[in-house]
């Protein structure tokens, strides 16, 4: 696929104007990095960086039995989440494989935000609408009109607020004390210059962060208006310190570590099923009867020295025998050494089990870890 061919966001001339290098993402033209990897990477875990992420979904579930319908679409229960919560939960196919991640907003009694991953928009949207018939709901694709921006890092919030929160600032029904009151997986709507403008504290880095929902055609004076009011507080960051932010943070990349061949409790993602608190939905009888002896399940692997595991790296026991793949590797910037997560054996999953990976032809030590690998206090 060509350039020309790639979708772009409302904020590509900001990007290009600051000189980033794009790549194609899931059918869009993104920006992978501005300068250093390395310098976006620690930005965030330091201050905070600025990323451009519509390229995301948004759907919109309005109606008096939008909570019912998405109960029945989804895994966990979003029936009883009360307005301005958050929740983070799975698509499931009828053999109970996962077919997105998605987080789900609450934005009144009968309105809820789904979040779809790029490439499984047009997917989800025909799941969500097909499981949806026979309730008392209307969907609307709002992606192509939606701009999302997210600020992440121990600087996000006074970063907001500096931003935001004056009189001047264009936003209407978000005050200061709610930016500092709002726990994570949590969010307040109001108004960007008269149009609506939804903030939530949630983020893929493992810092605290926030995420900017706003109409496309302001998207540019939000971004502006945040970086001017950050200063050298805030750095524009690509999907590639977004990648090796999320793999510090241990949290899953559909198509790495979740996927259609896999079931919730795999990816330890059985807590997100609510088999205990809600009725039938669909995937339900497929995860009840599953058998998951000998399948693989995921692990964080650790390792000394510089040389990093890839995805699709093959990783071995003491005897040589292989016993699982890698789903995302990299050189933490963080910690310093290499870490990995992957699929492996249940028998080879507990903390300290030594194995090894296949890196380039060389065997590299590793050892099982918890995930994740770096926790913020």
């Amino acid at each position: 696929m060509g350039d020309q061919d790639l979708r772009s966001t409302p904020l590509e001339a900001v990007h290009e104007a600051l000189g980033a290098t794009f790549t194609d993402f899931a059918g869009w033209r993104m920006p992978v990095r501005y300068d250093s990897d390395l310098a976006e990477h620690r930005a965030v875990r330091e201050s905070a960086g600025i990323f451009d992420l519509s390229h995301m979904g948004e759907v919109h579930l309005r109606g008096p039995q939008a909570g019912e319908a998405l109960d029945h679409a989804l895994a966990g229960k979003l029936s009883t989440m009360s307005v301005g919560r958050a929740k983070y939960s799975l698509l499931l196919a009828e053999d109970g494989g996962i077919l997105d991640d998605l987080i789900t907003y609450r934005l009144a009694e009968d309105h809820f935000l789904v979040i779809p991953n790029a490439a499984g928009v047009a997917e989800d949207l025909a799941a969500l609408t097909e499981r949806a018939a026979g309730f008392a709901v209307e969907i609307e694709d709002a992606s192509a009109t939606t701009a999302l921006i997210a600020v992440q890092g121990p600087e996000s919030e006074r970063i907001l607020l500096d931003a935001l929160t004056g009189a001047d600032s264009g936003v209407d029904g978000i005050a200061a004390e709610d930016l500092v009151a709002m726990r994570y997986y949590r969010a307040a709507g109001g108004t960007y210059r008269g149009a609506p403008l939804l903030i939530a504290r949630t983020g893929y880095t493992g810092e605290d962060g926030f995420e900017l929902y706003v109409r496309s055609d302001l998207a540019v004076a939000l971004w502006d208006q945040v970086t001017a009011a950050a200063g050298d507080r805030l750095t524009p960051c690509g999907l590639a310190s977004r990648d090796t932010l999320r793999l510090e943070a241990g949290m899953p990349l559909y198509g790495n570590e979740l996927g259609r061949d896999l079931l919730p409790a795999q990816a330890g993602l059985g807590r997100t099923v609510a088999l205990a608190t809600k009725g039938d939905f669909v995937g339900r009888a497929a995860v009840e009867d599953a058998d998951l002896t000998g399948r693989p399940v995921l692990v964080g692997l650790a390792a000394e020295g510089r040389r990093a595991a890839r995805a699709g790296a093959e990783v071995r026991d003491a005897e040589g025998t292989a016993v699982g793949v890698v789903t995302s590797g990299v050189l933490s910037p963080t910690l310093g050494h290499p870490i990995a997560m992957a699929y492996v054996s249940p028998s080879l999953a507990d903390p300290g089990t030594d194995l090894v990976v296949d890196v380039r032809g060389r065997d590299l030590p590793v050892r099982v870890v918890p995930l994740p690998f770096l926790r913020r206090d």
